[in-house]
């Protein structure tokens, strides 16, 4: 399994995330399995959020995996929290809580990496501030960063934080390339020259943070391998390998 460098840190991982969105469809002992086979292909990065299976898919990676046992520190855990039930919130009050439930869940003293899930209208940078200040003083997280957010939006949230950003997570795949396609129409009157994201590839890029592709083999919530409706692609998939 290839290795990457996160972000600015001195940290490697897979660059391939086991999303556990889904594992609360699961038991502990299937889990269980699906998390021994990841480790066995060499894949020791796991991506959750509070919001998945109402916070279910937790609790079962939690019981499916000790994670009180010396194979924490061999893998990396993240989670994301700031989606609320219609609207978003990344108050200081609501990060610290989330935080705590989410470590209670997986039976964790700490997460490798907590992401703000959503931009929040209301933000404020200072509340986010002081609630990573407080997460990372505490141990409970070691690394942050973002999902969702375009470049000045980052921005905004690196004037007031003392930490770095290590990772924004955005939907990417190869039938969701809107990052892609505005920066190949520069200059052109095509539809797909629209700037949704502030060039999101390429501040990354000069800025060190590591892109997450989230839903890599989905077109919105569809999945398109081996799907009808995406005869083309699927048959360029199978040229590739």
């Amino acid at each position: 399994m290839k290795k990457i460098q996160i972000g600015k840190t001195d940290l490697t991982a897979s660059n391939i995330v086991l999303g556990c969105m889904s594992m609360h469809r699961l038991n502990a002992k299937e889990a269980s399995k699906v998390i021994d086979k990841a480790l066995e292909l060499g894949i020791n990065f796991f991506d959750h959020a509070d919001i998945y299976g109402a916070g279910e898919s937790e609790k079962i990676f939690g019981k499916a995996i000790d994670l009180k046992s010396e194979i924490r520190e061999n893998i990396f855990i993240q989670s994301k929290a700031s989606i609320r039930k219609g609207y978003y919130d990344s108050s200081k009050k609501y990060i610290l809580e989330s935080v705590d439930k989410i470590l209670k869940r997986l039976n964790t003293d700490y997460l490798d990496f907590f992401l703000l899930h959503r931009p929040d209208a209301l933000i404020d940078p200072l509340e986010v501030r002081d609630a990573f200040d407080e997460l990372e003083k505490s141990g409970k997280v070691r690394q942050f960063g973002v999902s969702n957010y375009n470049s000045m939006q980052i921005e905004l949230l690196k004037k007031y934080i003392s930490q770095d950003i290590t990772i924004n997570q955005m939907q990417l795949s190869a039938a969701h390339t809107g990052m892609i396609d505005q920066g190949i129409n520069v200059n052109t009157n095509h539809e797909n020259a629209y700037m949704k994201d502030g060039s999101v590839i390429d501040y990354s890029r000069l800025h060190d943070i590591t892109l997450q592709a989230w839903s890599p083999v989905r077109k919105d919530w569809e999945v398109f391998l081996n799907n009808p409706d995406f005869p083309l692609l699927n048959k360029k998939l199978k040229e590739v390998g």
